[in-house]
């Protein structure tokens, strides 16, 4: 609304008025009885009904029906009976000024050109003949016309020249039009009053379920009334095209929409676009820039009495000039129009006037076009169109080469949020918690009736039994932006925003675990050369790589929950679970054999956090800052006032370790079956450090598990690990658990083992894998097999057939261990 925004309104509007792509007309528009103002068709939300069915409407104290068809009679003039027609409104035959009928009907072609009476005002309604309209196999092949309240009736009326009268007033009454008897009634109201009426005068024939769309206003929830209005409207045919073809056309695409399952949507409305009714009648907004001259002479003085009145201009001394020219040598007095712009019109040029639109600027010559656009898909129309219609048409170009589209947030059951439900999420109440109380206390300070007042208060407690814990803005973006794979919605559960809260204090207690052991005099290296380091600082700068490269890859597709994912999965399961696990031993003596790997250990920690911190600054801004902040930073260089305008990581090529990445693979496999077995312990037990083995049936995956004792013991909390081949014997008084078709592990128990128990759970697996092979066997042997599975297909399903039946091997060699070590001990 300030003055620049302003002009560049008053500027499009002239413009377009002088291009012939706005002009004023009297039509049917879609009217809110509640915000007594024209809305668009795209602010109209529909309601499937299916049979008769109670609705709660602003403004009314009882539920109004809906879903009903009511039949009724009109007499015939002339003493010829009458004629029966429906309507699931009851209360716009007030507003009638036909009847029309199939023109080949032959029940009513005695009634050709006659006429109806009105039962309550006398007017006498032409019994019109209209194919377009009428199916006369469809009730009773009568249909009412209400020219000035139905879009169907309206073009019924201009094809036969009828009466248009309008029988409500703004806020939904009925007006005089509607006769002594029903004036200031509300329009429901007068729907049943109307109803008792024609039963008292012998007309009503009746009703029955009836299935209907019910268009409401999508900003208060009233049902639309169709009002015949004179209004200023926006052919948007040419530029529809325009805004079209900059999406679909493949040679000379200018823009595109992301995720891609919304250009069909684009291409929908823009292919069935109506002309743009601007016209509001608000107390606020952009005032249209048009004046009426009202003539001396004219007959009617009303203001828009004359379509050819209205002059448009910049200000009102341009009006004044133009009206002159147009109406030389004549007195007249001019009035601007009291209504405002759709705001959508201002919002329209937004890409324009924030550069400064309409004049030729520096910024709109450097940053026009712009290059990303994000927004919530539900306004891809409303909003992101008109941009791109306005832009291209004003500003010769789209205002953005990519649209990226976010899904709208839901409750966790996946329901639109409503007051009146009491699951709406306030953003800050997430960052910075509520009360069950403070919940209740915003719902009373609404607007809710006593009824909807107390289900959402029941809503909030049955979701919120405890309210909202402070969750923070970090956990609720990262959460937000975790979600953005949902389709086209968020199911919000808070539980997931506290969840990502809980990691926020993972990564404090990383950093407070760095900083411990880096020390106050730490200086972090310049570079660093993985070669010489040890094994676990080798895998996870590696694994660090893989992690920037999947972030950056996912950010530049758009992809932001993949991002979010790569970033989470780094900190969480490879920095956190492994690697600082895997160098704590370094750090439990001041050995100086361990002095080298203790000062790699410090430097890859530094190096990590430093990438790490930059890597998570987009999706949890504050904390990272916080954190980063903390680091030591590098003696020969100027530390960046901030992580906000540090560089986003690369990747570094000399970081890659395939081989290592393979090695540690193999390592948590080895302590995901450790841990597997510690589990099944008794729970005093399961904290006990115990003697582990790895038995293995390739020579070189020794060697591996020889090499990397240390990872294992650590990892998987061992008092000791001994690797075993093939030929040794397998441990006695062990839990067993086989890893895969080379690889079995073994934890020592204290005292007895149960032997059933253990019989009982390898034979699970071993029926698990039995069904993987007879599943495999069977597609290998069915006909045709070998003709129509392509060869790489048929390869890969007999290594993994080999690979079942070694695994079986393996579970039936540790089941005969089993009962062997136990026939020894008998």
């Amino acid at each position: 609304m300030d003055e620049k925004r302003s002009r560049a309104v008053t500027e499009a509007f002239v413009r377009l008025y002088k291009e012939g792509l706005i002009y004023r007309d009297l039509r049917l528009v879609n009217w809110d009885c509640v915000l007594r103002t024209a809305i668009s068709d795209i602010e109209v939300d529909y309601i499937e009904i299916k049979e008769r069915t109670p609705l709660r409407i602003p403004g009314y104290a009882k539920p109004v029906e809906f879903g009903v068809l009511t039949s009724f009679a009109y007499p015939l003039e002339g003493g010829l009976g009458e004629i029966v027609v429906a309507t699931t409104r009851v209360e716009t035959m007030l507003g009638d000024t036909a009847i029309a009928i199939h023109p080949e009907d032959p029940r009513y072609i005695h009634l050709h050109g006659k006429f109806a009476i009105h039962p309550f005002n006398g007017r006498k309604l032409l019994i019109v003949c209209d194919a377009v309209l009428v199916d006369m196999n469809f009730g009773t092949g009568a249909v009412k016309i209400t020219p000035a309240h139905d879009p169907n009736d309206f073009e019924v009326g201009k094809r036969h020249n009828l009466d248009f009268i309008n029988i409500f007033t703004d806020d939904g009454k009925i007006n005089s039009n509607g006769g002594p008897e029903f004036v200031g009634m509300p329009r429901f109201e007068a729907r049943v009053a109307l109803t008792e009426a024609l039963k008292e005068k012998g007309l009503y024939r009746g009703d029955k379920h009836n299935e209907m769309r019910l268009g409401v206003c999508s900003r208060s929830n009233d049902v639309v009334e169709p009002l015949i209005k004179p209004q200023w409207y926006v052919n948007c045919k040419s530029m529809a095209q325009q805004a079209l073809d900059a999406v679909m056309d493949d040679s000379s695409r200018r823009m595109e929409i992301i995720p891609k399952q919304y250009v069909a949507e684009w291409k929908r409305w823009l292919e069935n676009i109506r002309d743009w009714c601007v016209s509001r009648q608000l107390w606020w907004g952009h005032r249209i820039p048009a004046w009426y001259a009202k003539l001396e002479d004219d007959e009617l003085k009303e203001l828009g009495a004359y379509n050819n009145h209205w002059v448009v201009a910049r200000n009102e001394e341009e009006a004044q000039e133009e009206a002159s020219r147009i109406f030389a040598g004549k007195k007249f007095e001019l009035s601007q129009d009291p209504d405002v712009l759709d705001t959508w019109f201002s919002s329209g040029l937004f890409p324009l006037s924030v550069l400064g639109w309409p004049d030729d600027t520096d910024d709109l010559k450097a940053f026009y076009p712009t290059s990303v656009l994000e927004t919530g898909h539900d306004i891809l129309f409303f909003w992101v169109a008109r941009m791109v219609m306005l832009g291209m048409k004003l500003g010769g170009d789209v205002p953005f080469r990519k649209v990226y589209l976010h899904p709208m947030i839901r409750d966790a059951h996946g329901r639109k949020m409503s007051k009146s439900l009491g699951n709406v999420i306030d953003p800050l109440e997430v960052i910075n918690g509520i009360t069950l109380q403070g919940l209740h206390k915003r719902l009373e300070e609404g607007n809710l009736d006593p009824n909807e007042l107390k289900t959402a208060k029941e809503g909030q407690v049955k979701d919120f039994p405890n309210g909202i814990p402070e969750c923070g803005a970090d956990a609720l973006r990262f959460a937000l932006v975790s979600y953005t794979a949902q389709s086209d919605k968020i199911n919000l559960d808070i539980q997931r925003v506290v969840g990502y809260r809980q990691w926020c204090n993972k990564l404090w207690n990383a950093i407070r675990f760095a900083m411990s052991k880096l020390g106050d005099d730490y200086t972090p290296p310049t570079k660093i050369d993985p070669d010489v380091m040890p094994f676990g600082c080798k895998w996870i700068l590696s694994v660090l790589n893989k992690a920037i490269s999947k972030t950056l890859l996912s950010l530049e597709s758009y992809e932001f929950s993949d991002a979010a994912t790569s970033v989470y999965s780094w900190w969480q399961f490879q920095l956190c679970d492994v690697f600082i696990e895997v160098i704590k031993p370094y750090f439990a003596s001041n050995d100086p054999a361990s002095a080298s790997e203790r000062i790699s250990a410090q430097d890859t920690l530094w190096v990590c956090l430093d990438n790490g911190l930059r890597l998570l600054h987009p999706f949890m801004p504050f904390v990272t800052e916080e954190l980063w902040q903390r680091l030591p930073s590098r003696k020969d260089s100027m530390r960046k006032e901030s992580i906000v305008i540090c560089e986003y990581p690369s990747i570094v090529e000399c970081w890659t370790n395939d081989s290592v990445e393979m090695e540690m693979d193999m390592i948590e496999s080895v302590v995901k079956s450790l841990r597997s077995l510690r589990s099944t312990l008794a729970p005093k037990e399961r904290n006990e450090r115990r003697a582990a083995y790895v038995r293995c049936r390739l020579n070189d995956a020794c060697k591996i598990f020889k090499d990397h004792e240390l990872e294992i013991a650590t990892l998987a909390t061992l008092s000791s690990l001994e690797v075993l081949s093939e030929s040794d014997d397998a441990p006695v008084g062990c839990k067993v658990d086989v890893v895969n078709e080379n690889l079995s592990v073994y934890l020592q128990l204290q005292g007895n083992i149960n032997v059933e128990a253990e019989l009982q759970k390898l034979k699970k697996k071993m029926e698990e894998i039995e069904k993987q092979r007879d599943s495999l066997m069977k597609i290998t042997s069915a006909s045709g097999y070998q003709e129509k599975v392509p060869a790489r297909i048929r390869e890969e399903n007999e290594t993994k057939l080999a690979s079942l039946l070694q695994e079986l091997l393996s579970f039936e060699e540790a089941s005969e261990q089993l009962e062997r070590a136990s026939g020894d001990k008998n």
